[in-house]
């Protein structure tokens, strides 16, 4: 009888919650600005590019501000690169790399690295290695009659890599279909060794299977998920190195942002800044969000054919 009393009492509350539906519009304090630093940087013999924003009020509907007029460092053992700002892109400074200067720069697993950005009277710097990653086997397609999570003949995809002997490699497996790359928080995969943490205990071993798929998380006009290949369709995949800070960061960044709303989210951790490796030289000036890393990168590409 009393949990029957339970129970009554819980949907009552559950009725009148939601048939109370009101419009709040919450007054929420002014922050000052806080400088944004996307610098993820890789030995790819690519342009190297890190974005400065400014943070924006949480129920600010447009894009953040771009932080201009900085002056951007990448300082490491044998040298130092500069970053210019795009004249036509403001907020993005690059570094054009060629094949030697990148291996030069690049090219030594186990390197510091120290970022410095320097903007207005604060300056702020951020230290991340290049670690070790492991090169992709294969890419193989599979095709589904019935598979629960998608409809009738459904194509998916998976990679096949190893896991280097020796315990505390984090890695970020970053896919791309038809050259777009796959960023939704649902689509963000991050590995400890072969397996989800470090308490896996799957060092050394083919990467598990959760981890190895790189389908995109598609739906049709009804909400409905349609087959993430298609014959004709390519998928694309890297493996970048990350530092353990790096793999605790976007594990918070897909915790943070793949929320399904609804009643859940009554229940759920509240909405928090993620962590940074962004430090102010000054202790006592404005803080900064962010992160800085730099990966060595290994990816493997293949089409679906019939």
């Amino acid at each position: 009888m009393r949990l029957y009393k339970q129970l009554t009492g819980i949907l009552l509350g559950a009725s009148l919650f939601f048939s109370c539906e009101e419009t709040i519009n919450p007054a929420l304090e002014d922050a000052d600005p806080m400088l944004v630093v996307d610098a993820w940087l890789n030995d790819k013999v690519e342009d190297q590019i890190v974005t400065l924003t400014w943070s924006q009020p949480y129920l600010q509907n447009e894009l953040p501000p771009a932080a201009t007029g900085a002056s951007v460092t990448l300082t490491y053992d044998g040298g130092a690169i500069n970053f210019t700002e795009d004249a036509g892109t403001p907020g993005t400074y690059r570094w054009v790399a060629t094949e030697a200067t990148s291996k030069d720069v690049f090219g030594t697993i186990g390197r510091d690295y120290k970022l410095t950005v320097s903007i207005g009277e604060e300056t702020y710097e951020a230290v991340s290695r290049i670690n070790r990653t492991t090169p992709i086997d294969s890419i193989t397609f599979k095709f589904e009659e019935r598979d629960p999570q998608y409809p009738d003949n459904s194509y998916t995809a998976e990679f096949w890599a190893t896991d280097p002997v020796g315990k505390g490699d984090t890695y970020w497996i970053r896919a791309y279909k038809n050259k777009v790359a796959l960023l939704k928080p649902s689509e963000i995969t991050v590995a400890y060794d072969a397996g989800f943490s470090a308490g896996g205990n799957f060092d050394g071993v083919t990467f598990l299977p959760p981890l190895r798929s790189v389908n995109p998380d598609e739906e049709d006009e009804n909400d409905n998920p349609i087959s993430p290949y298609e014959p004709g369709d390519s998928v694309y995949v890297e493996i970048h190195s990350v530092t353990l800070a790096a793999y605790n960061f976007l594990n918070e960044v897909v915790t943070q942002t793949d929320r399904p709303g609804g009643f859940a989210e009554l229940f759920s951790t509240p909405l928090a800044n993620v962590s940074t490796n962004i430090v102010n030289t000054n202790p006592k000036g404005t803080k900064a969000l962010g992160f800085f890393n730099v990966a060595a990168v290994k990816g493997m590409g293949k089409k679906l054919t019939e």
